[in-house]
């Protein structure tokens, strides 16, 4: 029981697992079912909603569940709404999209998350150092409730928090984006940024649109959660919302 009227079925993917996945989301009298082929069947699904619907890849072989899952969970949890960017490395083309002066620029980059990750667990207490990475994420996704965008490299580098997201100079506005959920009987569905949600959501969307290399993760204070992430097939800003798989 998450809430009143909120019912979320889980299940252990496998028997020696410590980690449940979402199988049925029951609000009130609406019932959406994960569809775990919603990652196959969308061409260009970015690896992360994979992970989230994964039945066999939820939990990886050092018993983390994937990291930007991890931060997508805690970022939900804080209940204050944020915008975490992952961006690729060694590339400083995110900020031709981010209004300067950056308020707080990281300088050199917050590396814990980072360093933890790349060194693994060697000969540390497994208990303790999953308390570590979680402390890590945590600590990141905090960053994500300071007004404005938190930004990260995909290899768990803190670059930037509190960034003020601009369109690219020369670059069209987003017009367009397709929507997609991953439940059984949804179907893709075209409108504009700001028919599926606020500032937060319009902001994300044209960061994607200006550059299509990075992901933006969404969250909103009621709950809600979108992946924005560039597609090919489509040629267009692909927004996957996810929420049902967070509860």
């Amino acid at each position: 029981m998450i809430a009143a009227g909120l019912l979320v079925l889980k299940h252990r993917p496998r028997e020696e697992s410590r980690k449940f996945v979402n199988v049925a989301v029951l609000e009130g009298d609406r019932i959406k079912i994960v569809d775990e082929a919603a990652a196959a069947s969308i061409t260009d699904c970015p690896a992360l909603i994979s992970s989230m619907i994964g039945f066999d890849t939820q939990e990886g072989a050092d018993g983390t569940t994937s990291i930007l899952v991890q931060l997508a969970l805690s970022m939900r949890k804080h209940g204050r709404g944020g915008i975490l960017l992952v961006v690729p490395p060694d590339s400083d083309a995110w900020r031709e999209s981010i209004v300067q002066p950056i308020n707080y620029a990281v300088n050199p980059p917050y590396t814990e998350l980072a360093d933890l990750v790349a060194g693994g667990r060697g000969d540390v207490d497994r208990h303790d150092w999953l308390e570590t990475v979680a402390r890590a994420v945590d600590a990141i996704a905090g960053l994500t409730a300071v007004d404005g965008a938190t930004v990260m490299s995909n290899r768990y580098e803190v670059l930037a928090f509190g960034a003020k997201i601009g369109r690219r100079r020369g670059a069209p506005q987003v017009e367009q984006l397709v929507v997609t959920e991953p439940v059984e009987d949804s179907e893709a569905a075209w409108m504009h940024p700001g028919q599926l949600g606020g500032t937060r959501h319009l902001s994300a969307a044209q960061f994607v649109h200006d550059q299509p290399d990075a992901t933006a993760l969404v969250a909103s204070q009621d709950g809600r959660f979108t992946i924005f992430a560039w597609s090919e097939c489509d040629q267009a800003v692909h927004a996957h919302r996810v929420e049902t798989l967070l509860l």
